[in-house]
């Protein structure tokens, strides 16, 4: 199994980027305008359908949102990945600083580089979105 574990420091506040990131259906508008142009939600079980600029889908499963550890878990279903698991974490790191880190942990291990590389991109806009 591939796993992929990727960090990036925002100059902003942990306390609102994980507001930001807590917000599961505004992923698109609020964390990552650019990289995702859409964002819908389903309900029983909690879901969102999101869509990518270049117009791929993917329907993510929200397995938790943890508000002590400030930690959004999800698992992407259905497509080309028979297993897709993903975290992403909020830490303070003093006054105005925030590492976000994000794993990744998917089958076929094929699929690494592209899973890689749209996880890059995707902290790319959150780091513009967030800090701008």
């Amino acid at each position: 199994m591939a796993s992929i574990r990727k960090e990036i420091l925002i100059h902003h506040r942990a306390d609102l980027v994980w507001d930001a990131v807590r917000d599961v259906g505004a992923v698109h508008t609020r964390v990552a305008p650019g990289f995702l142009t859409g964002c819908r939600m389903e309900d029983a079980p909690l879901a969102r359908v999101v869509t990518f600029a270049n117009g791929m889908e993917a329907r993510e499963l929200i397995v938790d949102v943890d508000d002590s550890a400030r930690r959004l878990v999800w698992a992407v279903v259905g497509g080309r990945l028979t297993h897709h698991n993903a975290s992403m974490q909020i830490v303070a790191e003093g006054a105005g600083r925030t590492r976000v880190v994000w794993v990744a942990d998917l089958l076929p291990n094929e699929l690494a580089p592209v899973i890689a590389g749209m996880i890059d991109q995707g902290l790319a806009a959150m780091k513009a979105t967030l800090e701008g």
